[in-house]
C-alpha cells in the first residue's frame, strides 16, 4: 500500500511540472487503447489524479480499507488485487466508450473494489457514513454500489466514472468469490447468501476455534485499536502468524 501511495503521490508532483502532456499519455484514453494500442494506460492512469483533494481522498479510502487487508493478505496478494480491481474498472470504462478521447485518472474504481473486499471479509464491522451514521460494512458496500449507480444514470459524462467504479466492486467481488489462488476467507460474508459456506481447508495447526479467535480479535482491534489488546490475544495472533509463513 505504501507503493501505491508515494508512486502516485510523486505523478501527482510529475503532474504539475508535465502540465497538459502526461494526462493523454498516461491516463486512460480509450480511443488510444482500442484504435492504437496503448495498452500500459489501463495501469498507469491509476496512479494519475485530478489534483490534491482528489488524490488524498483516494489515498485516504485506500489506507481506512486497504491497511487491515494487507495485513491479512500480504503485499503481493493486496498489490494483485488492486490491480485486477483496477483493470475490472478500465475494462468498464473501454466497453461504454470504446472510441472516447476523454482521459480517466485516479484510483477510485481499485479502492471501491477494497471496500467490496473489506465488506467481504469484515461484513459486521462497523463504519460512519459521513463519519457520522454508524453502518456495517456489508451495509456500507451495498449502498456505496446504489449510490453510484444511480449516480451514473443521472450523471452525463461523469457517469462512465461512476460505471467504472461499480464495475472495479464487480470484478472485486468476483475474483474474491471465484478465485482459487487467493488465500482469502470470506465466509462471514457468504453466511448472508448461502444457508451453509463452504468448508474451508485448515493449515497446519490451525484449527476452527483459533480462527474463530483470530476473526473476534481483527474485530476488536477495528473497533477498539491495537493498544486495547491483552497480552492473551497478542499471544494468540504471534501464534496464528507462524501458521501462515
Amino acid at each position: 500500500m505504501r507503493w501505491i501511495i508515494t508512486v502516485s503521490g510523486l505523478m501527482l508532483i510529475a503532474q504539475q511540472f508535465a502540465g497538459r502532456w502526461l494526462v493523454p499519455y498516461l491516463g486512460l484514453v480509450p480511443s488510444q487503447v482500442v484504435d492504437h494500442f496503448w495498452l500500459w494506460q489501463p495501469v498507469t492512469y491509476l496512479f494519475l489524479h485530478g489534483g490534491l483533494f482528489h488524490w488524498l481522498f483516494n489515498m485516504f479510502i485506500l489506507w481506512m480499507f486497504g491497511a487491515e487487508l494487507e495485513r491479512r493478505w500480504g503485499t503481493v496478494e493486496f498489490l494483485k488485487f488492486f490491480f485486477v480491481t483496477g483493470l475490472g474498472a478500465a475494462l468498464c470504462i473501454l466497453l461504454l466508450t470504446p472510441h472516447s478521447y476523454a482521459p480517466t485518472i485516479g484510483a477510485s474504481g481499485a479502492v471501491f473494489g477494497l471496500i467490496v473486499a473489506f465488506a467481504m471479509l469484515f461484513p459486521d464491522a462497523v463504519l460512519y457514513m459521513y463519519f457520522l451514521i454508524p453502518m456495517k460494512a456489508w451495509q456500507a458496500a451495498i449502498l456505496f454500489a446504489f449510490i453510484e449507480f444511480f449516480a451514473g444514470l443521472d450523471g452525463g459524462g461523469m457517469g462512465v466514472a461512476r460505471f467504472a467504479h461499480l464495475g472495479g466492486m464487480l470484478t472485486g467481488y468476483l475474483y474474491l468469490r471465484f478465485s482459487g489462488g487467493v488465500t482469502i476467507q470470506f465466509h462471514h460474508w457468504l453466511r448472508y447468501l448461502k444457508p451453509k459456506p463452504r468448508p474451508r481447508v485448515e493449515l497446519h495447526e490451525v484449527t476452527n476455534e483459533l480462527v474463530e479467535r483470530v476473526d473476534h480479535i481483527l474485530d476488536k482491534v477495528l473497533k477498539e485499536g491495537v493498544q486495547s489488546l491483552t497480552p492473551e490475544e497478542k499471544r494468540i495472533m504471534d501464534r496464528y502468524a507462524k501458521t501462515r509463513r
